[in-house]
Order: C-alpha cells, then structure tokens, then sequence
C-alpha cells in the first residue's frame, strides 16, 4: 500500500485601508487655461501588509481543494485531513514603587494542514 502525505500551507489575511484616489475618466474638457483632463473620484483599497493573527480561510480552503484534487488525480484516496494548529503569546512583568504586576495573552491559528493519500489499486 503506498500512502502520500501532502501539506498545504495557510497564509495570514490581508489587511489594508480604503483610500479615495482620483482616476482619469476619458474626457477631455475646455477651460481658461487650456484643455485638461476630467477626473473622479473613486475608493479603491489598498494592501498594508498581513494580518498576524488571522488566517484567509478562504484562500486555504481553495489550496486543499487544489491538493486533494491532485491527489486524486494522481490516482491516491483522501484518508484523512489535519489541521496542524500554531500559537503566539505575550507576556510582561513589571515591579514599580513596591507594586508589581504581570499580564500575558495568547492565541492559536491553524497554520496549515496535512493531507494523508492512499494510492487506489
């Protein structure tokens, strides 16, 4: 029995802003100073970088589709699919005119997931 093991990594979000930028429409129009373009307004949003705490699950969920359809045609069954799980923590302790104190968070993502085949005889 021949067994395949994929693993399909996930990507953290994009995050970003909308911004109002001007466009060119096309037109031309008459004026004191001469011919000049007529523009408009129009809020497009822009990428700032990613997020560092949540996934696109959407694009992840199209990357194992993808996979398991390539196992597939390469001729493997889907056995199984594992969501391998990550975490990120903070913490800060701190003494100060005779108080102390301490916090600390955490969380988990689901950083990617592995995909068990078996080769279909």
């Amino acid at each position: 029995m021949l067994n395949k093991i994929v693993y399909v990594q996930s990507k953290f979000k994009p995050v970003g802003k909308w911004e109002t930028v001007h466009v060119p429409t096309g037109e031309k129009k008459k004026g004191l100073l001469g011919e000049r373009e007529v523009m408009k307004e129009e809020k497009r949003w822009i990428q700032t970088g990613f997020s560092d705490s949540e996934i696109d699950g959407e694009a992840f969920a199209k990357e194992v589709e993808q996979a398991i359809a390539q196992l597939n045609k390469e001729g493997y069954e889907v056995q199984s699919v594992l969501p391998i799980t990550s975490g990120r923590y903070n913490w800060r302790a701190s003494r100060e005119l005779h108080l102390s104190y301490g916090y600390g968070y955490g969380y988990s993502f689901t950083e990617g997931a592995i995909i068990i085949g078996r080769k279909i005889e």
